[in-house]
């Protein structure tokens, strides 16, 4: 196979130089090079296993005759960002690590690459750079954590830290015996947040080995899924199979399928855009609400059901879910086994890999439909639903699976307005929030401040049984995929862009309805009115301009100043 990089290598002997320099041989430089890009690093669990995943997909690529590079941009942790100004950096994070991978992608020749992450916002950057760069291209996903103690996962943070904030409410050794016990391993957090559905959502996208996303990441197979995404690297390098060939508009439409039918995190309307974006495809908002009219939500994944990520491997994953609605996929994509979507789950049948792992799943003394529903069994369409009304002309997102049935429409509730997060999140410690209101937080987009997520707000609404259940919080802001109960993000446009949610007021009515699709402001200082009228008054109310806000510097600037709406992403113009 013919190097792309011959030509700069004939060039600039340099090239070969350097390359020798760092214990390359002769042979090395004659062979396809393959890129092995990851987020591994210290900085958490999601990361800090990836360099034993490079290294077998190094020993892969050695194997098939290429010669390896391993480049590193490590990533952040939202869990670790949780209550200070370094939430407001995480999804910029993902622009600036997708710019950082193009940059080592683009400045040398590479006949192949790989690329390595578990966590929220670093699978969508590594995703948007494989369509940047256009050459034949592997995701492999960094797995799932192991379960905490009694099944639960590390979301358990949300009511240990409410409490820790009430007097007499929690002692000394719960709080230490979570730390001890809350994240037991590397992998991606043990619930279905947005690490683990980006991971679903690269696999259901073609870009991952059949079977790879959400493997328990201590378990031998991820290092079998690595060793193999190494191998298979230089075939597609050899095919010159690239992403393009990949990513047509029928495997996004794919992915928001099994994104709609597990009950994934409302954060992939953000990324799936943006992904889509990069390898010019037109994704509009208004798809994910057509597809989640139809689909069946079959996955009982935990926040929208009740099982943890690792018994939805054992269950059969993202293929067992493919193979369950294939009627409503396009079963011709093309996908990186250099095979189409259908003959990669014929192949997994004839290898019996859906019936290997239910025995680990008998471990936990749980069937395969007691975590991936049958088809004929499931009643509800989808899990998640784009408003719009006078406060959000272009949209918002609510996950309606994870929350209660009586929460799904709100006629004409007290609004209780905040113009961050902080602030809300003090009013419902010091339970200042009464039954029944809704809780509206702006300033918190793109522009705003960096689009923070507000898990921990609505971990304390949930965890506090006064209001858990009958108190919603709309936001200009986005949410965990852990995120629980009545919560509408992403309104757009947003309040630091002159947006309508900047100019609801205390006391205000706000109404929304899943069913009819609905967000509006529905009464002026406690009284009733139609939405065309409250629209005027929210008119008028502009007029007042909205706050200011605090000079910036550095990429946070850029990111803050330049960044699109969330209804088209949330990436930088």
């Amino acid at each position: 196979m013919k190097q792309r990089s011959a030509a700069e290598r004939r060039f600039w002997a340099q090239f070969d130089a350097l390359d020798m320099g760092t214990g390359w041989d002769e042979q090395d430089i004659r062979k396809p090079q393959i890129m092995i890009e990851s987020v591994y690093g210290d900085s958490h669990p999601g990361s800090y296993h990836l360099n034993q995943m490079v290294e077998q997909a190094v020993y892969g690529v050695y194997e098939k005759g290429g010669k390896p590079a391993k480049y590193y941009a490590t990533d952040i942790c939202d869990g670790c960002t949780q209550g200070g100004d370094g939430m407001n950096y995480v999804l910029a994070s993902r622009e600036a690590i997708a710019n950082m991978v193009e940059i080592h992608g683009s400045t040398v020749a590479w006949d192949g690459v790989i690329m390595s992450s578990s966590c929220d916002k670093s699978i969508p950057a590594h995703l948007k750079a494989i369509a940047r760069l256009n050459v034949p291209a592997i995701f492999m996903p960094g797995g799932s954590m192991r379960p905490g103690p009694d099944m639960t996962t590390s979301i358990v943070a949300g009511d240990i830290s409410l409490r820790e904030k009430r007097d007499g409410a929690i002692t000394p050794q719960e709080i230490r015996d979570f730390k001890l016990t809350g994240c037991p391993s590397v992998g991606a957090c043990a619930f279905l947040g947005t690490a683990s559905t980006m991971q679903c959502i690269a696999e259901a996208l073609g870009l991952t080995l059949p079977g790879a996303a959400l493997v328990p990441a201590t378990m031998r197979d991820l290092l079998q899924y690595s060793r193999e995404a190494g191998r298979r690297i230089m075939e597609l390098a050899e095919r010159k199979l690239t992403p393009d060939k990949i990513l047509t508009p029928a495997a996004f439409r794919n992915a928001i399928v099994v994104h709609s039918a597990i009950g994934g995190s409302t954060n992939a309307t953000l990324h799936l855009p943006s992904i889509a974006r990069e390898a010019g495809v037109d994704l509009p908002i208004e798809l994910f609400d057509e597809i989640n009219h139809k689909i069946p939500h079959i996955g009982n994944i935990y926040p929208s059901g009740s099982q943890l990520t690792e018994s939805f491997w054992f269950a059969g994953g993202v293929p067992m879910v493919e193979w369950m609605l294939r009627d409503y996929l396009d079963l011709d994509v093309m996908t990186v086994t250099g095979k189409t979507l259908g003959e990669n789950l014929e192949e997994l049948w004839k290898d019996n890999w859906f019936d290997r792992n239910l025995g680990y799943l008998h471990n936990y003394g749980l069937t395969r439909e007691q975590v991936i529903f049958p088809v004929e069994q499931v009643k509800e369409k989808g899990s998640v639903a784009i408003l719009k009304g006078n406060i959000a002309p272009e949209g918002s997102v609510i996950k309606y699976a994870a929350c209660a049935e009586n929460q799904r429409e709100v006629v004409n509730a007290k609004a209780r307005v905040f113009n961050c997060e902080e602030d809300a999140y003090a009013a419902v410690v010091r339970r200042d929030i009464r039954p029944g209101e809704v809780i509206i937080v702006r300033y918190e987009g793109p522009r705003g401040c960096g689009m923070p997520e507000m898990v921990a707000t609505t971990e304390a609404i949930c965890c506090d049984e006064r209001i858990n259940g009958n108190v919603a919080l709309i936001t200009d802001g986005r949410f965990s995929g852990a995120t629980r109960g009545a919560a509408i993000g992403h309104v757009s446009p947003e309040a630091a862009s002159g947006g309508p949610i900047a100019f609801v007021e205390e006391g205000d009515l706000i109404s929304y309805s899943v069913k009819n699709r609905m967000l509006n402001v529905t009464g002026i200082a406690g009284k009733p009115c139609t939405p065309e009228e409250a629209a005027k008054v929210l008119q008028g109310r502009s007029k007042k301009g909205i706050i200011p806000r605090e000079p910036r510097k550095g990429f946070y600037r850029m990111y803050t100043k330049y960044a699109r709406s969330a209804m088209q992403g949330g990436g930088l113009e």
